[in-house]
Formats: structure tokens, C-alpha cells, sequence
């Protein structure tokens, strides 16, 4: 039964900022793009809200 809960907390939580950027750095599809996206995080692209 706990289970089933945990489950259903885990597909209402929104995403983390970090959890965010991870997954756009995963996206990367050459290392030229994955520094141009590193370069985009270190700049605040995902942190704006803060």
C-alpha cells in the first residue's frame, strides 16, 4: 500500500533544478554541445527562478 503512495508522490513531484540540468547535459549530442551547455548552466539558464 506504501508503495502505491510513494509511487503516486514520485509522478506529482516537480523536477529539480539540478535534476533539470542533468538531463539537458544527457541531451547533449557531441562534446562541442556539451560544452555550450555547460557553459549555458554556468551562466543561470535553470536558476533564473531563484
Amino acid at each position: 500500500m506504501f508503495g502505491q503512495i510513494r509511487n503516486f508522490a514520485r509522478a506529482l513531484r516537480v523536477p529539480s533544478a539540478q535534476d533539470r540540468e542533468m538531463a539537458y547535459l544527457n541531451a547533449a549530442q557531441d562534446r562541442f554541445d556539451l560544452e555550450f551547455r555547460q557553459r549555458q548552466i554556468d551562466n543561470g539558464a535553470f536558476r533564473r527562478g531563484r
